[in-house]
């Protein structure tokens, strides 16, 4: 990948081409696991790795990112939960606006914080807004961040609070029910958002069969995003990215 990672992003929602993202957790990233995750990746050309979740608990981010950039060229792109989840090893950093809750801390709070070192590290920064959607249950994401999900049913308040996002200026929206979250966010969520907007989407949370994630692609996701259906079965994703890889919609963005 010779281009920024926005610039890549912005290819695929112009081309209507979808890709498959790994979510790696830090806190249950092992060696081993790592390295079958990533021979994985290398086999099916999955190019995006999301590494970070909303709870750290041991601090082995240079580290791990180093071991996965030195077995695949596929890019690092931090998932961070908060400002201490940044690193100099990783390629981007998806700068999360939480526009689903009211948390200050999360819409500019940990920004101001982080920024320096952003600036200092000279990493891609992506802004992104993020927003939570119930995936069934409380999740780690929802707890940590003090804020009520965007109703499952609900696929208006959806579509403005994405609009909304959009016209503040951030430029990719991440739609996500949540790590081991019962449902996945639906398909009229996603071709709700779609609808009222043009920049690149990315969709994860509770992600676990092929037929899911390609229904997510097919409603208007342009990065599907599997993380614990990975660990549990690396070799699920194989399947997830053949089928994935091969969607391709015409657009007008």
């Amino acid at each position: 990948m010779d281009q920024s990672i926005r610039t890549y992003l912005q290819n695929l929602r112009s081309n209507g081409e979808k890709r498959l993202a790994v979510l790696i957790d830090p806190d249950k990233a092992g060696t081993e696991y790592l390295h079958r995750v990533v021979d994985v990746v290398n086999r099916c050309g999955i190019e995006l790795i999301f590494f970070g979740g909303s709870l750290l608990t041991r601090y082995e981010l240079d580290e791990h990112i180093r071991t996965i950039k030195s077995i695949t060229d596929a890019k690092v792109i931090l998932f961070p939960g908060s400002s201490l989840q940044v690193s100099s090893e990783a390629d981007a950093l998806l700068f999360l606006s939480l526009i689903s809750g009211r948390n200050p801390e999360l819409l500019i709070g940990q920004h101001v914080l982080a920024a320096p070192m952003i600036r200092q590290y000279n990493l891609e920064a992506l802004s992104t807004g993020y927003m939570l959607v119930d995936g069934g249950k409380p999740t780690t994401a929802s707890y940590i961040s003090g804020t009520l999900p965007l109703p499952a049913d609900k696929p208006d308040i959806a579509s403005v609070t994405a609009m909304a996002g959009e016209l503040l200026g951030l430029q990719h929206l991440y739609l996500d029910a949540g790590s081991g979250a019962m449902n996945p966010v639906s398909a009229e969520i996603i071709a709700a958002v779609r609808k009222v907007t043009s920049t690149p989407l990315i969709v994860g949370g509770g992600m676990r069969t092929v037929d899911q994630a390609v229904a997510a692609a097919n409603a208007g996701a342009d990065i599907v995003v599997v993380g614990n259906a990975a660990e549990k079965n690396p070799e699920l994703l194989e399947d997830i990215a053949h089928n994935v890889h091969a969607i391709k919609v015409k657009t007008q963005a």
